[in-house]
């Protein structure tokens, strides 16, 4: 059985004046080698224009996409747009329609949930919900990532955002 590193990511994503106002995610990485030390990692980025949903889905996004072999991954989340897709098996019905949702309409923010696939194809993810403003400490941290990076200097374009 092939060894896989046990990684948590924590993720959260803001948006001020949601939608389409200034936003930024922030993303927790924790894991232990094998002799016990833990190593975390702190990731977050602003965008001039976007959506909280968006800025939820980037978090987790770049929570993945910064692993660099096969991990076994638990990835909490306050989103439950997020979370639900997954554990609720809505992502395997859009697929199955077409990127189309239940009410026969678009889903919304295609190419996160492309690029979110993508990430995590190669990990072994599981998806857990966590009350958000609760007192849970990471989700905490990352909330004050995600609004840090959004009220922050150099904010970047939301490209998928700007196309709509």
């Amino acid at each position: 059985m092939l060894f896989m590193t046990e990684v948590t990511i924590y993720t959260d994503g803001a948006a001020r004046g949601n939608p389409d106002g200034p936003g930024g995610y922030g993303t927790i990485l924790s894991f232990m080698d094998s002799k016990g030390k833990e190593y975390t990692k702190e990731l977050s980025c602003g965008y001039v224009r976007t959506t909280n949903n968006r800025m939820e889905l980037m978090a987790a996004i770049a929570g993945l996409e910064a692993l660099n072999r096969p991990c076994r991954v638990h990835l909490y989340s306050d989103s439950q747009y997020l979370v639900k897709a997954f554990n609720e098996h809505w992502i395997d019905g859009w697929l199955k329609r077409g990127w189309v949702n239940s009410q026969k309409q678009p889903v919304k923010n295609i190419d996160l949930w492309k690029r979110l696939l993508c990430a995590k194809e190669k990990h072994e993810v599981i998806f857990h919900w966590v009350k958000g403003h609760n007192g849970h400490a990471q989700n905490e941290r990352c909330d004050k990532l995600a609004t840090g990076a959004a009220d922050g200097e150099h904010l970047l374009a939301d490209e998928g955002y700007e196309i709509k």
